[in-house]
């Protein structure tokens, strides 16, 4: 007996209906009928002699149906492959939201990661009976009980530790232990009792950004956190950047930005194409903002020559490579760009903004970066599915700064 879909309870205005004698049938929005019925028909139709193309390989059948349900299916192949071999501890500042204990529920039966919650264990008790969820507080999973937690007075000594000369006093410590649910997954990270942490599902992003600067720092090397965001398409998927913390970086910050993201685009097992994103095309109108792009690609070539990158060139450029070929036929940019570098906080945001609505697209992320261990603020629009493929991201992460 599967556990009900977040899609079908949202098409029936949040009822969760239980399978029993007043739901036998299952809901015709249930996308994960797909799933089950294609391949018990395929397997029927084999062993009964009716199929005359039988299907050679049922993992790439059933990997193809993963696909067609979950959009994101092809491109976090690579990262949920990697996280299953070793799923790490994740910790979830949310642990109250639907969102979180359904993608707990897929996380801990696909293993995936080790989830712990933060939120009071009776509501977390109570939501997951009404939503018919399987999974269980203790036995599934861990959690930190913000109202009542044995490690309250050492999470205070901890706080006041790492953030004291950054503005947060005793009184102050004490204050966000119990009242900071992004203050408390935070702290389990930096103390290692996680090895990874969620948050941002509520509440500002700005705020939760600080939190996570003060407690769990900087990576060696990194001067700012960035952040980028995966935008799958209906005619592919590209990468954005920074869409979400720095304002307006100047050079050495949008190359070292390039540098964080071309890592990461190694994870999902794809070679960075990148593109340094401008109104100007290639040096034909000089303003601060294109020229500050010419110096972070001559910052970045020197830094790492073997990432294929180039710019300054408008967003039609970087995605068409008829169009490049045009205006520069010499460019070290090859096909479609899978990486755009955008040269502020605002035209990152606007294209992350207008290609999620009218282009119909599929977010993932954003997927902060710089940390010195892995953390990530979501947004309020997330679903279930995108708190899962955050919490993939998080364990490889987790799992290469293991192996370094």
């Amino acid at each position: 007996q599967d556990t009900p879909s977040d899609v079908v309870a949202h098409a029936s205005g949040g009822e969760t209906r239980l399978f029993g004698k007043d739901s036998l049938i299952p809901s015709p929005f249930d996308p994960r009928l797909i799933l089950r019925v294609a391949p018990a028909v395929a397997r029927a139709a084999m062993e009964t002699g009716v199929a005359t193309r039988p299907i050679a390989d049922f993992d790439a059948y059933t990997e193809r149906l993963q696909r067609f349900v979950f959009r994101s299916g092809f491109i976090m192949r690579k990262i949920f492959a990697e996280a299953k071999k070793s799923p790490r501890r994740v910790i979830y500042a949310d642990g109250e939201d639907e969102r979180v204990l359904r993608a707990s529920q897929v996380l801990i039966e696909e293993g995936i990661a080790l989830p712990i919650l933060v939120g009071r264990p009776v509501v977390i008790e109570a939501r997951l009976k009404r939503y018919g969820l399987s999974i269980r507080l203790g036995k599934d999973m861990q959690f930190i009980n913000p109202e009542d937690d044995p490690r309250y007075r050492d999470y205070v000594a901890t706080l006041a530790e790492v953030a004291g000369r950054k503005g947060i006093t005793p009184d102050a410590a004490r204050t966000l232990v119990r009242t900071s649910s992004t203050v408390i997954a935070a702290l389990a990270v930096h103390r290692g009792e996680a090895d990874a942490m969620i948050c941002g599902l509520e509440g500002r992003y700005r705020s939760k950004l600080r939190h996570i600067r003060d407690i769990i720092g900087l990576a060696p090397g990194v001067n700012e956190l960035a952040a980028m965001s995966l935008m799958i398409t209906s005619r592919g998927i590209v990468f954005l950047t920074d869409t979400h913390v720095q304002a307006d970086p100047n050079a050495a910050a949008i190359a070292e930005t390039v540098l964080l993201c071309t890592e990461h685009l190694e994870r999902f097992g794809l070679k960075a194409k990148v593109a340094l994103v401008s109104h100007s095309d290639f040096g034909d109108f000089d303003t601060p903002s294109s020229t500050k792009m010419r110096a972070a690609l001559d910052l970045v070539r020197k830094r790492a020559p073997h990432i294929e990158i180039d710019g300054e060139m408008q967003a039609d450029t970087a995605l068409i490579e008829a169009v490049r070929q045009r205006k520069l036929p010499s460019s070290a940019l090859s096909g479609e760009a899978n990486l755009l570098v955008m040269p502020d906080l605002s035209s990152a945001n606007i294209a992350y903004q207008t290609i999620k609505v009218f282009g119909d697209s599929l977010p993932v992320g954003p997927i902060l970066l710089g940390t010195a261990k892995p953390a990530h603020i979501l947004t309020g629009s997330v679903t279930s599915r995108g708190v899962v493929n955050m919490s993939a991201i998080a364990v490889t992460e987790a799992l290469a700064l293991e192996r370094h």
